[in-house]
């Protein structure tokens, strides 16, 4: 950025500090979404190793049942904070309603497909005889979750676009807390065994989309809005989702193809992978945080119509951005000395690792960039394009990842094709950011 272009000082310490106060509390409630597994593969893992087996392969299941509606979070938070800016709260809410109906639709559908399936999804996954079990009983009990999971994805978006991030902070940490005190009492103190876990995990999910529903609600007569079920509104929310439905999808087609080629490379590729892809995704959520103050920031700039302030913000934080992916990048090459053996003690391993973890490292700043333009853009309501780029970039990955073993190069060239694929997505977001396309004003897009 020019210094042209540059705001004065004082502005540039307004934009950090809004930046900031969005982005801390939501890196606080990403991190918390994690503990929820670690809480119960720790504890499930003392039963023994097919109930822990039984866990992964459940768990795997619900992930991807649950993160392909990612997008109630994300477009919810761009509807509702252009209405914001247009200083048109009752209308936010009502918006950020249909978001939460359209969850609990969703939530309803996918569990009673799920249900009777869960034998059939575990088998698909390969699950052993003796894991398969345990597998089928915790996806079952924690299929009843998902309608409360989804509820709380969209409420989280609710609140992110009223320009809240403290409140799903809190509700985080005491949904953690609540997981981890239910799984410990219904897996030992009442004998439930994986069961127990599933059940405690299911309640305190249930427990954080009661809290989050309080929180809406309460809002909702505060500004005289509706709560009642709005099908037009709902309609409106699936049409702006669909395309993020797709750039998510396209998403995770990349990972499940680096996965599957590192898989073909060797046991000691795939188990570096994992752990260089754990890491990888770790530092995704320190970045994403970003991301979603983006989300928050630019959806009210635009809905107050105010587009300049809204390149103002994006230049900020693609510099925010920078800076973190350079510091995130630099801590990586720093303590690998430290983490690498609490991952792995098979020095085949970490030699596989190490120069791939490199490769990750350099590729940290881009990643800062891009983090923050698929933000920026998800708060214009870009959804569109978003999705276009991203199968655009698959297109381009999906090639170049699958010639890896053919032309050798190990992880490190697998690597060296995820940071391809992160640099066609810096090309295609910044061109679209350059081309001012996406500074669309008014409380709608």
């Amino acid at each position: 950025m020019s210094q042209a272009s540059a705001p004065p000082g004082p502005t540039r310490r307004r934009y950090d500090r809004e930046i900031l106060s969005l982005a801390l509390p939501a890196f606080g409630a990403l991190v918390a979404e994690p503990l929820f597994l670690m809480v119960d593969s720790a504890i499930i893992g003392h039963l023994g190793t097919a109930q822990l087996a039984g866990l992964a392969v459940a768990a795997a299941l619900l992930s991807t049942a649950v993160s392909v509606f990612v997008f109630l979070a994300y477009a919810t938070t761009a509807a509702v904070a252009r209405r914001v800016g247009a200083d048109e709260l009752p209308a936010a809410i009502r918006q950020g309603m249909d978001g939460i109906w359209l969850a609990l639709l969703l939530g309803t559908a996918v569990a009673a497909l799920t249900l009777p399936a869960a034998p059939w999804l575990v088998s698909l996954f390969g699950a052993s005889d003796t894991a398969a079990p345990y597998a089928v009983t915790y996806l079952r009990i924690s299929t009843l979750g998902i309608p409360a999971m989804l509820i709380v994805l969209a409420a989280t978006g609710v609140l992110r676009g009223l320009q809240d991030t403290r409140t799903p902070l809190r509700v985080a940490i005491g949904g953690f807390a609540a997981n981890a005190a239910l799984n410990a009492g219904l897996v030992y103190g009442a004998g439930l065994g994986i069961a127990g876990s599933a059940w405690g995990t299911v309640i305190a999910q249930c427990a954080m989309a009661a809290a989050y529903l309080a929180v809406v609600v309460r809002g909702a007569r505060r500004h005289g809005a509706t709560l009642r079920p709005d099908a037009a509104g709902i309609r409106a929310c699936a049409r702006a989702g669909a395309p993020l439905l797709v750039r998510t999808l396209s998403l995770r087609a990349v990972l499940m193809i680096a996965t599957a080629v590192a898989a073909r490379l060797g046991d000691a590729e795939v188990a570096a992978h994992q752990v260089i892809l754990s890491l990888w995704s770790l530092m995704a959520f320190a970045l994403d945080a970003i991301a979603i103050a983006g989300q928050a920031i630019i959806g009210r700039c635009l809905g107050a119509g105010d587009s300049g302030t809204a390149r103002q913000v994006c230049r900020r934080m693609v510099w925010w951005g920078t800076l973190s992916g350079l510091v995130l990048g630099a801590l990586l090459v720093l303590a690998r000395p430290l983490f690498v053996p609490l991952f792995t003690g098979d020095h085949t391993v970490q030699d596989t690792l190490l120069p791939a973890l490199l490769v990750v490292a350099l590729s940290q700043p881009v990643a800062g960039v891009v983090f923050v333009l698929d933000g920026v853009l998800m708060g214009a309501g870009d959804g569109p394009y978003l999705a276009g780029a991203m199968v655009v970039t698959l297109a381009v990955f999906a090639p170049a990842a699958l010639l890896v073993p053919v032309l050798g190069g190990g992880l490190t060239a697998l690597w060296w094709a995820m940071t391809l694929m992160m640099a066609v997505r810096l090309l295609t977001l910044g061109l679209r950011m350059r081309s001012g396309r996406w500074l669309v004003t008014g409380a709608t897009r």
